[in-house]
């Protein structure tokens, strides 16, 4: 009945189509000035949106503790006095029916009488509200972001202006049937019970509603939409191509830093080994001179190609050689190439 009320008074005061009606007499203190509403996305069945109210107001999502000192202008914009007659026939029948919720049985016509008195206009300044707001940021740890975050169909909106009346008021309805010489003919002799219904409401009672929306951005900056042409939402951190080839090739220069590390790490041990082993005197290093060690060849003599050293030619950098010792057995090979100098010699001494 409310609902059906302030949908009429919507319709006729118009404003370019920013007015929302308030749904529900019990959350119409919930569409104050600066207050905050998600706005959801119904299927393409129904263009309209749905609006529902929130418990918290725009200073409340927002890092700091500062308040928001906008100023709220107030002023009267009409004396709305209403009497309609809405047919019961026709694809919006059923959506009256539930909002009106009386009896309509044998009924064609329902006539709504509304008794708004003067309606008071109350709205943020918005010059002053975008100055207060320029360097603030959201706050992404309180729950009602995190909520609307994770679905891509709700859009935080800051009310900006409400419609009030200023006096206690009353809704009547009455569902009838149309007749010929008056406007409707009241079913007095049967008076089915249910076919009334009469409540009165306080004043300062908000009956409409305009709203901005807010984009959110990553960095938790924010902007209000101000006009209709302009969407809001959260940004999303959207792959491009670039993107994916910018972090690709730093995927790349990380594996190569990491590969050139480790091949620095091994060439500094080789770097202490071999100097080791040029330190010492020849008579402590050259373990092919002392009786009773293994001898060094050239693997080319006994068709053996020339390969990697098995002590310095291992991994990425590939030092060959054509020496190597047929006392020595690795997996399963029955010798090993070494380079003459000193990779025979520090080999072997590890060996022992």
């Amino acid at each position: 009945m409310f609902a059906a009320a302030t949908k009429s008074f919507v319709k006729q005061v118009g404003d370019g189509g920013r007015l929302v009606p308030v749904p529900s007499l019990s959350e119409a203190d919930k569409y104050q000035p600066l207050s905050l509403v998600v706005k959801k996305k119904r299927c393409f069945l129904f263009p309209r949106h749905k609006f529902t109210s929130t418990p918290f107001t725009l200073k409340d999502i927002l890092l700091g503790d500062r308040d928001i000192s906008a100023g709220i202008s107030s002023y009267q914009l009409l004396n709305y006095e209403d009497e309609s007659d809405v047919s019961l026939y026709g694809r919006r029948s059923n959506h009256i029916v539930n909002d009106v919720g009386i009896n309509v049985t044998g009924s064609d016509s329902i006539a709504v009488k509304a008794s708004f008195g003067v309606v008071t206009k109350h709205e943020v300044e918005v010059s002053t509200l975008l100055k207060e707001i320029t360097a603030r940021k959201i706050n992404f740890d309180h729950s009602l972001i995190r909520q609307s975050r994770s679905s891509r169909k709700a859009v935080l909106c800051v009310v900006m202006e409400s419609i009030r009346t200023t006096r206690q008021c009353s809704l009547s309805v009455h569902a009838g049937i149309r007749g010929e010489a008056m406007r409707f003919h009241f079913m007095d002799e049967q008076n089915p019970k249910g076919r009334e219904k009469a409540i009165v409401f306080p004043a300062h009672t908000t009956i409409a509603f305009s709203v901005f929306e807010l984009f959110i951005y990553l960095d938790g900056a924010f902007d209000l939409c101000v006009t209709s042409v302009s969407k809001g939402g959260f940004e999303r951190e959207e792959m491009t191509t670039f993107a994916m080839f910018y972090r690709l090739r730093n995927m790349l220069f990380e594996r190569n830093r990491r590969v050139m590390d480790a091949i620095s790490r091994s060439q500094l041990y080789l770097d202490d080994l071999f100097s080791d082993y040029y330190d010492k005197p020849l008579s402590m290093t050259d373990i092919s001179l002392k009786e009773g060690t293994h001898i060094r060849v050239n693997l080319l003599n006994h068709n053996i190609p020339k390969g990697p050293c098995i002590l310095c030619g291992m991994g990425n950098l590939k030092r060959e050689t054509v020496y190597g010792c047929f006392q020595c057995s690795v997996d399963g090979v029955k010798y090993v190439r070494l380079h003459a100098v000193p990779c025979f010699d520090i080999w072997h001494k590890r060996m022992k």
